[in-house]
């Protein structure tokens, strides 16, 4: 097979040799099975700097930030119709280049989010994502943003690349980042799992209006970050899920959804054991995990204080527990006794199948950031907001991450299921329930 002519990166990449192929992960395959055009599984980042950083020394910077993690530097290989597995090829360097510096103009960074959100890079050109450098001319300083396709980079490996080319941008490296606790493990709660045998509630459809365009649409706030007391047994990421719990659940009740005050809730978290270190493996390394609340739990009147520790109980067991990225069925599905195609076509027909068993929502907290995304003269990030694919039958995803002591919230949500009026009204519910869970309130 012929080779790619590339442009090579400063540093260089890998030795120069046929490109490396390496199977698609469990993870990578299911994604590459479910994708659609209607709906892209991109990942959105956008990193907001009080300077802006010189076009060539970034390109440079991020260019060298690639060659240090290969990994990142990957493209799907063309396959034939009976192929058993997808690979990806691991290029010596970008097949394009991914940075790009759209013209300083009012409205660029709506924009560009719009095309994070509607447009996946291409996976048949290495890397899978892209890097706008947005400016606008009543606006200090300037942001990066991200676009990562979620079915080969998740957005912690994405950081890992950003935190390392801030490092070469500012010719600072960054100190050790230590490695994400694990608790020890422990047996799952009871009501864990009671809520987990259920069907569960699914967001209730708000007035996305009479012809709503497909895909995702996304509202962003930045908030305080909840006080807890010290030795308070719970964590910001359990607050923030029992916000969320109340939130879904509150939204249910006020659109009259069936069932709203019977049906259990389930909110999927990624859970991240790697280490934030240069070495973090690059790819997508979290591992999904379900909390379940029963409808009583999130009540209106329920005691918070107590909905906190119950839910520390559950989200500690969880994160303890050994477990498959994607579960134990998920494995099945990539098992190489038939073409890849036969196997997608399973694969989407039990996804279709399994919609209403679908978790509720997903919240995903990459908690405080771990690098000082130090730019040098740019100066040092003020907020990272991440914003996570809010596919159908999900259809709302929560995204949050803290710098500086402020809470980065992303709103994103699928345009079939709600409209522009129904995320402020989310976003005004959870803004409220999350202050419930503040040291202040309980």
């Amino acid at each position: 097979m012929a080779t790619t002519h590339h442009q090579r990166a400063p540093g260089g990449g890998r030795p120069p040799g046929p490109p490396v192929r390496v199977p698609f992960p469990v993870v990578d395959e299911v994604a590459r099975h479910c994708a659609q055009d209607a709906e892209p599984s991109t990942v959105h980042i956008e990193i907001h700097l009080p300077g802006r950083v010189d076009e060539e020394r970034l390109r440079s910077a991020f260019a060298a930030a690639l060659a240090r993690h290969p990994r990142a530097l990957m493209r799907e290989r063309p396959r034939g119709p009976l192929a058993r597995r997808y690979e990806w090829e691991l290029t010596e360097a970008p097949d394009t280049d991914p940075v790009s510096f759209p013209p300083c103009a009012f409205g660029a960074l709506e924009r560009a989010r719009a095309g994070a959100l509607d447009r996946a890079p291409a996976l048949t050109a290495s890397p899978p994502l892209r890097l706008d450098v947005v400016r606008e001319p009543d606006r200090e300083g300037c942001v990066l943003l991200f676009t990562v396709h979620h079915t080969a980079l998740d957005g912690p490996a994405c950081l890992r690349l950003a935190a390392t080319a801030a490092e070469i941008y500012s010719d600072s490296p960054a100190p050790p980042s230590p490695a994400p606790a694990r608790p020890d493990a422990a047996p799952l709660p009871r009501q864990a799992r009671t809520a987990a045998l259920a069907r569960p509630a699914q967001v209730a459809p708000g007035s996305p209006g009479p012809a709503p365009v497909p895909g995702n649409a996304m509202l962003l706030a930045e908030l305080p970050v909840p006080r807890r007391e010290s030795g308070a047994p719970y964590t910001v990421n359990d607050q923030l899920m029992v916000a969320t719990a109340l939130t879904v659940a509150g939204w249910n009740r006020a659109q009259g959804a069936p069932g709203a005050d019977r049906r259990p809730l389930r909110i999927t978290m990624p859970v991240d054991d790697r280490t934030r270190g240069p070495e973090m493996p690059i790819g997508n390394g979290t591992r999904l995990v379900e909390v379940g609340f029963t409808a009583a739990e999130l009540a209106p009147g329920t005691d918070v204080a107590a909905l906190l520790r119950t839910t520390a109980e559950r989200t500690r067991a969880l994160k303890a527990q050994p477990r498959p990225q994607l579960g134990h069925g998920a494995g099945l599905l990539t098992v190489p006794l038939l073409p890849v195609a036969a196997r997608a076509a399973l694969t989407r027909g039990l996804r279709v199948a399994a919609g209403p068993w679908t978790s509720t929502t997903l919240l995903s907290n990459i908690g405080r950031i771990p690098y000082p995304l130090d730019f040098g003269d740019a100066g040092r990030a003020t907020a990272v907001w991440f914003s996570a694919p809010a596919r159908m039958p999900r259809g709302l995803t929560f995204t949050t991450a803290s710098t500086g002591g402020r809470l980065h919230l992303a709103l994103r949500w699928s345009r079939t299921l709600l409209g522009e009026s129904d995320g402020a009204r989310l976003l005004d519910l959870f803004t409220r329930h999350l202050a419930a869970t503040s040291s202040e309130a309980i």
